[in-house]
C-alpha cells in the first residue's frame, strides 16, 4: 500500500521535536512539503510561505498537519478544506468553540476528514486509568501541571497575546486527559488565574470542578508555568475502593498504590499518525471540545489575579 502524501503548514517547536521527525518514520505518510512564514525549510522537501503557494506547486497533496499557533487554525483549516484536503489539528484545535465547530460543518459538508488531535490521550497509562476508575470508582483527583514556560516556550511571545492560552497551552493536555479517564462529565465550579501585570493571558491557573460523578468527588488542577527543575505532569488519584493512584510522566506512567504499573515510551505522536491513517482510511472525522470548552469556562468565570511581569 502506498503511503499518503501529507504537508506539514507551521515549522515551530513542536512540528521540529514532533511531527517532522514521527512523519519521518511513519510507515502510513509520506512528507512532500512544508508551509513557512519563516521560510525554513526540511529534509530538501519543497518549502513554501503560504499554503495556497503549497497547494498550486504540489497539487498531490492529500492531507495537511497544522501546526501554527491556534489564533490562525481556523483560517489555514478552511482554506484546506476548500483545497480538497484531509486535515489535522495540533492542540487546541482552534482558539475558540466556535472556529471548532465552524470546521466541523465544513468538512462535513465537503467530505473531508477532521481529526483534532489530543497527543496526551494517547498513551497506554491514559487507557489503564480510564479503565480503573471505570471499576473503582472516584473519590478525589487532583491535577498538578506544572513547567518552566522559557523552556518549554522559549522567546515565544505569542503564548502570551490573546489566543495563545498561557498556562493553558500545557494545561489543556492535562484536561484531554482529564475528560478522557473520568467516569462522568466534569464542570468548572471556580478559577483562579494570575496573569503577568504586563501579558494578555495567564501564567498560573487553579481550577475547582464540580460533576455528575457518583459520590461527588473533589476535583482540582494547579497549572503554573513558574516551575523550577523538573516538570511535574501528573495526576493524584484516590479510587472509590480507597486505593491511591498516580498518573505521571504526562500520562505515560501509572502507579497504583505506590507500585508503577504500566510505564510506556511516550510515542504520543507516533500514536496520532496511526489513528489518522486509520480515520483516513474509514473516511471519518473525530473532532473532540470537551478540553477546549473546559479552558473556556474557566477564562469565562474565572477570578483574575495579577502578579509580577514576566520577561524572557
Amino acid at each position: 500500500m502506498s503511503k499518503r502524501r501529507i504537508a506539514i503548514i507551521g515549522l515551530g517547536k513542536i512540528a521540529q521535536d514532533q511531527h517532522l521527525p514521527v512523519v519521518g518514520k511513519s510507515a502510513d505518510f509520506e512528507l512532500v512539503a512544508v508551509t513557512s512564514q519563516r521560510g525554513l525549510g526540511h529534509g530538501g522537501v519543497p518549502s513554501f510561505r503560504t499554503p495556497a503557494e503549497m497547494y498550486a506547486a504540489v497539487p498531490g497533496i492529500e492531507a495537511v498537519a497544522i501546526c501554527t499557533p491556534p489564533e490562525v487554525r481556523h483560517a489555514i483549516a478552511v482554506e484546506a478544506i476548500a483545497a480538497g484536503k484531509d486535515v489535522m489539528l495540533e492542540k487546541p484545535p482552534a482558539a475558540t468553540l466556535t472556529e471548532i465547530d465552524d470546521l466541523k460543518r465544513r468538512a462535513a459538508a465537503a467530505g473531508r476528514v477532521l481529526f483534532a488531535t489530543w497527543h496526551s490521550q494517547f498513551n497506554p497509562a491514559v487507557d489503564e486509568a480510564r479503565a480503573l476508575l471505570a471499576a473503582a470508582g472516584l473519590k478525589s483527583l487532583r491535577i498538578e501541571w506544572r513547567e518552566d514556560v522559557r523552556k518549554w516556550h522559549p522567546g515565544q511571545d505569542w503564548v502570551f497575546e490573546p489566543g495563545g492560552f498561557g498556562v493553558f497551552d500545557p494545561g489543556i493536555n492535562a484536561l484531554s486527559i482529564f475528560v478522557r479517564i473520568l467516569p462522568g462529565t466534569a464542570f468548572v465550579e471556580s478559577a483562579e488565574l494570575t496573569y503577568p501585570a504586563n501579558r494578555q493571558t495567564p501564567i498560573a491557573a487553579r481550577l475547582a470542578f464540580k460533576s455528575d460523578i457518583a459520590g461527588a468527588p473533589a476535583l482540582s488542577a494547579d497549572f503554573d508555568w513558574r516551575e523550577q527543575g523538573d516538570e511535574k505532569w501528573h495526576m493524584m488519584i484516590e479510587t472509590g475502593d480507597g486505593r491511591s493512584a498516580r498518573l505521571f510522566k504526562g500520562g505515560a506512567a501509572l502507579s497504583i498504590d505506590g507500585k508503577t504499573v504500566i510505564e510506556a515510551p511516550s510515542e504520543e505522536y507516533e500514536r496520532i499518525y496511526v489513528r489518522f491513517a486509520e480515520l483516513l482510511a474509514e473516511r471519518r472525522s473525530e473532532v473532540e471540545s470537551a478540553p477546549l470548552t473546559l479552558v473556556a469556562d474557566a477564562m469565562m468565570i474565572g477570578k483574575r489575579l495579577t502578579t509580577d511581569p514576566f520577561a524572557w
